[in-house]
């Protein structure tokens, strides 16, 4: 379905560039141009968060507006009492009614099909339509990466456009941040994210979810030498004995998600673990583990999506342009723990 729309898509609002019409003459941009209608936009962004990890088990929230706010309901004391017959002994518990407020930023996406390109390729008519499915796909990779990554005041290019989940994870607005201490992740690591998080929110345990980088997963799954109640080893993974592993979504990191104390450990491939290369390597990789409930994260995306084309006669390529509205927020910071500076093994 979702390449239908994005067919559709193509057809109806970058006609010339995507259907791969040679020889009908070029267009101009206004003849090329517009926004895309409400089902091709949800199919849109639904391919774009196929290619996520994190943004599918959060809260998706499709805005018609830049900014909107959101209801948050809650009940903060013990509201049962003893029931004492023909006595009223009734004392109402106050429910405490505030808003959260979500507000999206403008981002750009740039792409560019050269005339040759599409006459050599091999898909033929389709080549427009394959790469821009390519585009989105790596739409939704780099709108995962500024949700978590994302940094104003120092992210770089692609980085710097809102203040992601790592930026405003701070004590002062609620988020219980604590330091790991240069220590290797291990089951103490989670088991302090545990006991770090208000005993309130573990009455439902199955809706826990940690999340950790690669290496961090990697790691804490060698640091397993022997099968533990509610957990996995290297061992029990080699012989395909999944007892204490849950299955992923299609997508995710892992196929399958290893457990700490019950609670499953999701891999999330873009948390910042150190970044090298072979003219500049980094030997000391520094991790993190969260704990939070998945729909506690906030994914706002705004649902008009505009598509541009233009064809360029010197270039003898159509250039392309999409525009989107995108922001992120944390309902409920008092249920979202982090731990920083657990050490990674380097490779």
């Amino acid at each position: 379905m979702a390449d239908e729309i994005l067919e559709k898509a193509a057809n109806n609002v970058v006609a010339s560039g995507f259907n791969d019409n040679l020889g009908a003459g070029v267009t101009t941009m206004a003849e090329s141009s517009g926004l895309l209608n409400a089902e091709q936009a949800n199919e849109f962004i639904d391919y774009m968060w196929d290619a996520t990890t994190l943004a599918k088990e959060g809260r998706r929230v499709i805005m018609r507006s830049n900014t909107v706010d959101l209801d948050k309901i809650a009940v903060g004391e013990r509201i049962i009492r003893k029931a004492t017959e023909a006595t009223d002994t009734a004392s109402n518990a106050a429910v405490t009614f505030t808003k959260i407020s979500l507000t999206t930023e403008k981002i750009r996406l740039d792409w560019e099909v050269s005339t040759e390109a599409k006459e050599d390729s091999i898909e033929g008519a389709g080549t427009a339509t394959h790469i821009a499915r390519l585009f989105a796909s790596q739409a939704g990779n780099d709108i995962e990466d500024l949700a978590i990554n994302g940094n104003i005041a120092t992210g770089g290019a692609g980085l710097n456009i809102i203040d992601g989940f790592v930026t405003r994870c701070t004590p002062g607005n609620g988020a219980h941040l604590l330091d790991g201490g240069d220590d290797a992740v291990a089951r103490a690591t989670f088991d302090r994210a545990l006991k770090a998080l208000p005993r309130k929110y573990k009455a439902n345990r199955s809706a826990l979810r940690f999340y950790a980088g690669s290496g961090v997963v990697q790691d804490y799954l060698t640091s397993l030498t022997a099968t533990v109640s509610g957990e996995v080893s290297v061992e029990s993974l080699a012989t395909d004995v999944l007892r204490g592993t849950i299955s992923g979504p299609q997508g995710a990191g892992g196929a399958r998600y290893p457990l700490a104390f019950g609670v499953p450990v999701v891999e999330v491939p873009l948390f910042d673990e150190g970044e090298h290369t072979v003219e500049a390597p980094v030997t000391d990789y520094r991790g993190a583990v969260e704990l939070t409930v998945p729909s506690n994260r906030i994914w706002g995306i705004k649902r008009d999506i505009e598509f541009y084309d233009e064809f360029k006669p010197r270039k003898d390529s159509t250039e392309y342009t999409m525009y989107m509205r995108f922001g992120v927020q944390v309902e409920n910071w008092d249920a979202y723990v982090r731990i920083e500076n657990v050490r990674v093994k380097a490779a």
